[in-house]
């Protein structure tokens, strides 16, 4: 299994994920220029891939997606309530687009779409089950039963730490900007991340800490803030800061 975070934040999503031969991005909220180039870096092609995964339709997940449906007319995959309500739609031939549920094949892959709360019409997380098992999870206001079962049995997960409570509460933000983040349908905290991950029974080899507020939040700051939580429960994982701006990937 080959996993790259192209790029993960406010600014623009992107996870590269290989597995058993199937080649999936997840989501494709970058330039596809940006995409192509980094999928390129890491000897991929990116009209190779088997389909795109999208987790909902806010434009910092499906910026890139009209352009590389012009070029390579992937199929993309994802609710029928993210399509009909993604901006770019009609930008999209409609033969590009799958309706999906919840598990669906692709090759040797089993893709299981997991509800997420977040302010979009039917946000979900991806559960990538092949000879090993990725997931999924960011842009989540707080980490529900189901999403915590999810999250259960992993090899790697991408998992969102988005912000510090105190530095939102203290920053520059407008209150109904912080209000919506600090929600339940809003972007999860560095510490919720840690408390799902020490409540899983089973530990991922590694977990890409995702989704990190330049404004709010500190890699640094993420990583201490997770690994404390984690040691005071007596529970070792190896964390990865994903970042906005260069790909950070991992192969197993």
């Amino acid at each position: 299994m080959r996993v790259s975070v192209l790029a993960s934040g406010s600014k623009g999503n992107a996870i590269f994920v290989e597995l058993d031969g199937v080649r999936l991005l997840v989501d494709a909220g970058i330039s596809a220029t940006r995409i192509k180039r980094g999928l390129m870096e890491q000897g991929v092609d990116a009209g190779t891939l088997d389909g795109i995964l999208v987790t909902h339709e806010h434009t910092d997940h499906v910026n890139g997606l009209p352009m590389l449906s012009k070029w390579y007319h992937l199929p993309i995959f994802t609710r029928l309530g993210t399509m009909e309500h993604m901006a770019c739609r009609e930008k999209i031939p409609m033969e590009c687009f799958h309706a999906i549920e919840e598990g669906f094949q692709l090759g040797g892959v089993r893709i299981v779409s997991f509800n997420i709360p977040h302010d979009a019409a039917e946000p979900v997380g991806y559960r990538i089950e092949g000879s090993e098992t990725c997931v999924v999870a960011t842009d989540l206001g707080f980490v529900t039963s189901s999403v915590q079962a999810a999250l259960e049995g992993a090899d790697v997960m991408v998992l969102e730490a988005n912000h510090d409570p105190g530095m939102l509460r203290q920053g520059s933000y407008p209150w109904p900007l912080k209000r919506r983040i600090l929600s339940n349908r809003g972007h999860l905290a560095n510490s919720d991340a840690a408390w799902a991950l020490a409540r899983l029974h089973r530990r991922p080899r590694q977990v890409f800490l995702a989704h990190l507020s330049e404004e709010n939040n500190r890699p640094e700051l993420a990583q201490e803030t997770v690994q404390s939580i984690l040691a005071r429960q007596g529970v070792e994982i190896s964390l990865a800061m994903a970042s906005q701006y260069e790909p950070v990937s991992l192969v197993v």
